[in-house]
Order: C-alpha cells, then structure tokens, then sequence
C-alpha cells in the first residue's frame, strides 16, 4: 500500500527489492497516523490548487471569448489595410431601410404655343375687342388712346402695296385692325390668321417693304400714312402675322430721328405679342383644368 506520491517505504535504507522486515517489532501507531494526516492535507491543497488552476483557466478562456467578440473593431483598426476584410465580406446594415416606393412626376405643362398653332386647337372666340379691350392702353409710362377697330375675311382689301398678294397666297382667312394715337401720333395694328403657323411664318417671310397694312382712321383719328412716309413693322407668332403702320397724323413723313414714331409702333408690336400669347395660356390652362 502507498500513500502520497513517495512510492513505498519498505525499511531505512532499503532498494525496494527486499521484503519488509516486521520482526517481533511493535508499529508506531501515533507515527503512522501522523504521517498518513500530512498526506491527506497534501492532497487536499493540491486538489483545491487544481480546481483554482481550472477556474482560472475557464475564466482566461471566457475573457478571451468576450474580448474577440467585443474587440473586433478595435483589432480591425489597428490592422494594416491589406488585412481588413473586402467590402464584400461586411455585412451591409439593413435595419433602417424604409418602404420604397415608385418614382412619379408631374405631367409637363401644356404650350400656350401649340393652342395658337393651329385652327384644330386655337378654337376660342376671336374679335378685335377681345384681342384689344378696353378704351387705353398703358406701356409703362406711356397712355395710348383706342380709336377704330375693324375685322374682315376679304384680307387683300385692307392691306397695301404688295401685302393683298402676300396674304392671298397663303391662304389668309381673316385681317382685324385697331388704331391707338398719342400726340399726333397714330399707329394701327393688323392681325392677319392663318390655319397654321406654317402658313403664319410664310406670309412673314414673303413680305417686303412694300407689304403695309392699311391705316384705319375714325374716332378723332384723321387718314394717315395713305400717302406719307411711315414707318411699318411685320412680324409672326402662332398662326397669326401681325403688322404695324406708324406715322404722323398731320401727314408729316417720318425719319430716322423720329423716336415717337418708332416708340409706338415697338410698343403696339410688343402688346399684340402679349396678347396672341395670352390667348394660348388661356387655352392651354382650360385644358388642363378639363
């Protein structure tokens, strides 16, 4: 039998090969008791130290554990770019993506342009008092005063030199005219309509300086520019040709250094723009409204 980690003790001095020697002898019992306590307390520390020891070791392991999974960016950082993973291999965060929904767009607004291009769309009621209203007309500063307004289908016969064949051989279907003055002096207007603008811009090309539309007296305004030199001006938007004739009402040619002159006729021109345009923005707005 042996005890602790001695191995045996057969006698003082003994090799272990030889039998123990018991004799008559008495054993130490106290002795032997003595010893066998000190072994057993040997033991004991070493199975308490053993269990430390694993205690220890499972408790080096979990913070191991915890600190690769907690440490992860931090070792991250400290890598050198070559060993961080791809891009590819990063899980991408999903957690906050939102509903996604369709794109639309608003359809785009209708051309003013396209509703006075064409007889087709450009259907709303036309007079000379509609494209021209009221009794003046305000450009700024300036204050002109409405005279006669006239409207025909017969288009050569309120036009001169060679405007009749102008407007005759594109198919003219209407000429309204209107006449504003200030200070002596006077400007008529004339609105010639085509079926299409083609037709419009044509009619603007083929005149010349000679293409004049008549002036139109009445209303306190006296004949004009009938027989005296006046300034005129031809110009095309949509399917309508507009015109205008500027001149002195006492019958005075006009010049170069006549800025009144030129003033009113650019001012009327201007406003007869507005107004065409005008008339498609209405139209284009009714439209999409329906």
């Amino acid at each position: 039998m042996s005890f602790g980690q001695g191995g045996p003790q057969w006698g003082p001095g003994g090799s272990g090969s030889q039998p123990p020697q018991w004799g008559n002898q008495t054993p130490d019992w106290a002795a032997l008791a003595e010893a066998s306590q000190a072994r057993n307390r040997r033991r004991r520390w070493l199975l308490v130290g053993g269990g430390a020891l694993g205690t220890i070791a499972v408790g080096a392991a979990v913070a191991v554990a915890v600190v690769s999974a907690d440490g992860g960016s931090e070792q991250a950082a400290n890598r050198p770019a070559s060993q961080l993973p791809a891009t590819a291999d990063i899980p991408s965060d999903t957690a906050g993506t939102g509903p996604s929904f369709a794109e639309t767009s608003a359809p785009p607004p209708l051309d003013p342009k396209d509703f006075i291009s064409s007889a087709t769309k450009d259907t709303a009621p036309l007079a000379p008092d509609l494209l021209f209203p009221g009794t003046r007309l305000t450009m700024g500063e300036t204050v002109y005063k409405k005279g006669e307004m006239a409207s025909t289908k017969r288009c050569a016969t309120a036009a001169q030199g060679t405007l009749g064949t102008v407007l005759t051989k594109n198919d003219c279907t209407r000429l309204m005219r209107v006449t504003y003055s200030k200070d002596g002096v006077a400007v008529t207007v004339g609105v010639a309509v085509f079926d299409t603008a083609a037709k419009a811009l044509k009619a603007k090309n083929d005149a010349d300086n000679k293409s004049v539309v008549q002036s139109l007296s009445g209303s306190g305004v006296p004949d004009f520019c009938r027989s005296a030199i006046c300034r005129s001006t031809t110009n095309s938007y949509g399917r309508y040709t507009y015109f205008t004739v500027a001149g002195f009402t006492n019958g005075k040619d006009v010049t170069q250094k006549d800025t009144a002159v030129f003033t009113t006729g650019d001012d009327l021109g201007e406003f007869t723009f507005r107004q065409i345009h005008r008339r498609g923005e209405a139209q284009a707005s009714a439209a999409a409204n329906n």
